[in-house]
């Protein structure tokens, strides 16, 4: 059974990492195109990114948690509740980064049906200070999440 766990965990993983990289890329294209219709294609394809985060979110944790109940490590061990606590905040981070993008690939297609130029709005939204860094921040606690599931510090080796 635990192979079966790390499995799905594993297929989890690269889904919430996979979905975080298209939809970054995707959102740093969008905030480099030049015309709305452009923009919204792009940013249209990162809802693709965000249904692999959510997917990869669920497998993790359901199969995660399965893998901690089936392990020697306990609910208990601190990189465990280390790993939770990160993805809880790159949860929130990435629902806070995602709101202004979404706005901006919904005025984009607007822009786009209206035939008109990129406006002043649309390049706020892209540009967003705040909206950037809880994006690179949700990415740089992703990756520190990997760190503590592929070195697992403090638990015991085997």
């Amino acid at each position: 059974m635990e192979d079966v766990a790390l499995f799905f965990h594993l297929l989890g993983a690269f889904s919430l990492v996979a979905g975080m990289i298209i939809a970054g890329v995707a959102f740093e294209t969008a905030r480099r195109r030049d015309t709305p219709a452009e923009i919204a294609l792009v940013l249209g394809l990162s809802r693709v990114g965000v249904l692999l985060v959510g997917v990869g979110t669920l497998l993790v944790v359901g199969f995660g948690l399965w893998l901690v109940h089936l392990g020697n490590w306990g609910y208990g061990a601190g990189w465990v509740d280390a790993a939770l606590g990160l993805l809880a905040v790159t949860i929130v981070l990435g629902r806070v980064g995602g709101q202004r993008p979404k706005r901006a690939r919904v005025l984009a297609t607007r822009l786009a049906a209206d035939d008109a130029p990129v406006s002043a709005e649309l390049r706020a939204l892209l540009d967003h200070r705040p909206t950037l860094a809880a994006n690179y921040l949700s990415a740089l606690l992703l990756i520190a999440i990997v760190g503590l599931m592929v070195f697992k510090p403090g638990a015991p080796h085997s």
